[in-house]
């Protein structure tokens, strides 16, 4: 058995039965697998759009970031970060708004909300959306 994380990448000889290592996700990667698995298309088209226009996007590209926002607010795990992080979200949405044209000026800003995220506590959230 290989553990990718494990210190060298050092092979562990378990006598018995060899469990399975599966190392803890973040809450954002998490977030992001919810992303990608239930609203790939939106993702998709979201993306494209924000490429082809640079300098636009905020306002070109809205609807569809409204429809990424509405695929994944239905799923409980988002709804608990965004319900937690509420205050950290909104600035950086106030900082990308404010610039448009330079999008990586919020660095600061991601990076305080994806903080927030890592500190949600998800142990009482069912991570599979119930149907509706």
């Amino acid at each position: 058995m290989r553990l990718s994380g494990y210190p060298f990448n050092k092979r562990i000889v378990i006598i018995g039965e060899e469990p399975e290592y599966k190392p803890k996700k973040s809450n954002m990667q998490a977030a992001m697998d919810i992303t990608a698995k239930y609203c790939h298309k939106e993702m998709e088209a979201y993306g494209s759009c924000v490429a082809s226009n640079p300098s636009t996007w905020q306002l070109k590209c809205h609807e569809l970031k409204i429809k990424v926002a509405q695929c994944t607010s239905s799923h409980p795990v988002i709804q608990k970060i965004r319900q937690d992080c509420s205050s950290e979200f909104v600035e950086f949405e106030r900082c990308l708004r404010e610039n448009q044209d330079k999008p990586t000026s919020c660095s600061q800003h991601v990076a305080r909300f994806l903080g927030c995220a890592e500190t949600v506590d998800l142990s009482g959230v069912d991570p599979v959306p119930q149907p509706s």
